[in-house]
């Protein structure tokens, strides 16, 4: 007998409509439990009476808003809550999904009981701590005199969430030792790329004699390592290797352009000329090098999809496993570290083409939206299976309904 569509209430601080938001992922979130695990209702974003709030600080200069929205919705809580309340109880839901923001769950009560789970690729204590989050510092005056409150509204949701879904061993092994979270509520469950499947990658000869191309995608070029991807290029350049960059996202400064540079400012991936760009430029390349500092960083699921290696840095939760996908550098490698590893897959052809067909299978077996819906509707149906065992009495003395309790 199959399994019944569960209903999803979903909830996240902007709609999962908007494709653009979190480089995509809300949006394919809320796709994959769509696709595999039921039908799923998003859930207002607004503030209910705290609206005009909410409207004037997204009015504010993005580098202000992103951190002062969130803040303020977490000490709003109780009254934002209601909103979702009313909300939840036009429904009868099987789940409560939230994406990213914890703080949409402080405070929460639910009118039922439900299966909550959440999943994002940091939080905000454990990014703050973080390299990426020391590359990263604050923008808001004595921001920092609010990070044990936020750290114990942090703890509060996670340890009443029934799951914690977390793309990244990294993120599973520091919120366990930071909340005291038990480990029955994690499941370590990659995100995928967000790009149609490309087709299996061709064969990509690769030696010294021949131009070796690499690859720099984000909209910031200094915050992905551009500048190293650069420097990179120059050193092969000098060793007598014709190496080539492509910049996709962003504009190098103009010291960093040269003849061997070719910069693609934008690219639409919903423009049908714009996307078959896109993935020529990724079917030529041989490597993404990427020293950024990410949390998760989808551009390493993209070139996987691709059959690209990818070269980071081993810092937050990037999804590259050395020798299968890439190879993730220690922190504080240089140029010249990423360099020797190139010059080692020229002088190894084979080994290379190897690690090709292992990127692809990555993406194929981990790295995408249906192998993370799928994986996801099997724990959120066995959660509610488990729920639906417990008598309604002995459910009613056992989970309070609260989500997480206003300070």
């Amino acid at each position: 007998m199959g399994r019944r569509p569960l209903k999803i209430a979903y909830l996240s601080d902007f709609s999962a409509r908007d494709r653009n938001l979190y480089s995509g992922g809300n949006a394919r979130i809320h796709d994959a439990l769509q696709a595999h695990a039921g039908e799923v209702t998003i859930l207002p974003t607004d503030w209910g009476p705290a609206e005009p709030l909410r409207r004037a600080i997204l009015a504010l200069p993005d580098t202000l808003s992103l951190r002062l929205r969130w803040r303020a919705q977490t000490a709003l809580a109780p009254l934002v809550a209601r909103r979702i309340e009313s909300a939840l109880r036009q429904d009868r839901y099987d789940v409560l999904f939230a994406a990213y923001a914890f703080q949409s769950l402080r405070g929460l009560r639910l009118p039922y009981p439900m299966t909550v789970a959440y999943t994002s690729d940091a939080t905000h204590s454990i990014y703050r701590g973080s390299e990426i989050g020391q590359a990263h510092p604050g923008l808001i005056p004595g921001g920092r005199l609010f990070d044990a409150w936020v750290e114990r509204a942090e703890a509060e949701v996670f340890r009443r969430a029934d799951l914690l879904l977390w793309p990244s061993q990294w993120l599973m092994d520091k919120s366990a030792a930071r909340y005291c979270l038990s480990g029955d509520s994690m499941h370590l469950v990659p995100w995928g790329a967000n790009i149609p499947p490309p087709p299996p990658p061709a064969q990509r000869p690769i030696s010294r004699s021949a131009p070796v191309h690499l690859l720099v995608v984000g909209r910031n070029w200094v915050a992905k390592g551009g500048p190293v991807a650069q420097e990179v290029m120059c050193l092969l350049r000098a060793r007598g290797i014709d190496a080539r960059l492509t910049v996709i996202g962003c504009v190098p400064p103009p010291e960093a352009r040269g003849p061997h540079t070719e910069v693609h400012p934008q690219l639409d991936k919903a423009v049908p000329e714009q996307a078959a760009l896109f993935q020529q430029l990724y079917a030529r390349a041989h490597f993404t090098v990427m020293a950024s500092f990410e949390s998760y960083g989808f551009a390493f699921c993209e070139a996987s999809a691709h059959g690209v290696p990818s070269l980071c840095l081993r810092i937050g939760g990037v999804p590259v496993r050395d020798g299968i996908n890439g190879f993730a550098l220690p922190p504080g490698s240089g140029a010249e570290d990423f360099a020797a590893r190139i010059l080692a897959c020229l002088d190894a052809p084979d080994s290379y083409a190897a690690l090709v067909r292992s990127s692809r299978a990555e993406y194929e077996a981990r790295l995408n939206w249906d192998a993370w819906g799928q994986r996801v509707s099997g724990l959120l149906q066995a959660q509610v299976a488990r729920r639906g065992a417990v008598p309604p009495a002995a459910e009613a003395q056992a989970v309070s309904p609260r989500v997480a309790a206003a300070e």
